[in-house]
């Protein structure tokens, strides 16, 4: 029986990356989470522990940290492109890299209605994400970027319904001609090009225009509130290609208040974590380019 060694990749997971930058008295800061990863031909790694085309774990979390201050970070994207690369040729063995990025956001802490020049507060909203994956060198060399957000979320008191579903004999679910809907957000686009694009200020508008297809769209279905913002981002944006989305319904359900001989006329709600619907969708432009190694590797997304 023959026996073989499939996919395997490694690298440094979770580097908690701070970058203080202190060229005025303004300072800024940039909060991140790396985990880097490497994939190629260490086959002698696994069938005879010879470590000599590894480049440990260690110098992928030591690179993170110095190309925070050699590089700086300009955005998620561009410094986890420039890990990607490097790790390429580093180690002459790897044929591809992959970098995913969470970014923490921070608003500055107000005082007399003026944000402060060196204090923050952590926002508890949404985290962003970048994934990178690097393919290949020289002049064969391909770049992937996919940017996102996780984790932000929504909730609408009206503008939703759900119903005209099927229904068997199981189905005790009823019908909503006005209800909650409300979700955490997970979104993440794949780039057509990186060349010129300022990632900071498209991150900003998706979301602000997620958001606004969220609030603005009378929803029959979630799935419907979810295409529409996908719609959105890619109209406004040529330079995406697609966006894919997961929504877990977080369920508002209307409490039983006639046995204490209250009305309740849509207003007292019992929120359930568990067990939920979960919503996924991808979005996409006609004519879109493969996606080559963008989505490898890339959990809980169809």
């Amino acid at each position: 029986m023959a026996i073989s060694l499939g996919s395997n990749q490694y690298g440094k997971a979770e580097n908690r990356v701070m970058r203080v930058y202190r060229d005025t008295d303004r300072h800024s800061i940039r909060d991140l989470n790396v985990s880097t990863s490497l994939r190629g031909d260490f086959t002698a790694a696994h069938l005879e522990g010879n470590q000599g085309d590894v480049l440990p774990t260690d110098t992928q979390k030591n690179t993170s940290f110095a190309f925070a201050k050699e590089v700086g970070i300009e955005s998620p994207e561009a410094y986890g492109v420039a890990l990607g690369k490097h790790f390429l040729t580093a180690a002459a063995k790897a044929t591809g890299s992959q970098i995913r990025i969470e970014e923490y956001a921070w608003d500055r802490i107000q005082v007399d209605g003026q944000g402060h020049d060196h204090s923050f507060v952590r926002r508890g909203t949404e985290t962003r994400t970048a994934i990178i994956t690097v393919e290949g060198r020289d002049a064969d060399q391909k770049v992937w970027v996919v940017s996102g957000l996780e984790d932000l979320i929504v909730l609408k008191s009206t503008g939703s319904e759900f119903k005209g579903f099927l229904k068997d004999k199981y189905t005790t679910l009823e019908e909503a001609d006005d209800r909650i809907m409300a979700t955490s957000l997970t979104a993440r686009w794949r780039f057509n090009t990186i060349d010129g694009v300022n990632f900071d200020e498209v991150y900003d508008d998706v979301k602000k225009l997620c958001l606004a297809a969220f609030a603005t769209t009378y929803s029959r279905a979630l799935q419907e509130t979810l295409y529409a913002m996908g719609r959105d981002v890619l109209e406004a944006h040529p330079e995406i290609d697609e966006i894919k989305f997961s929504a877990p319904n977080k369920h508002h359900f209307l409490y039983d208040l006639d046995r204490f001989g209250l009305e309740n006329n849509g207003e007292v709600f019992i929120a359930a974590d568990r067990p939920y619907g979960l919503i996924e969708a991808t979005v996409l432009r006609d004519g879109a380019g493969e996606p080559g190694e963008a989505w490898t590797a890339v959990p809980s997304f169809i």
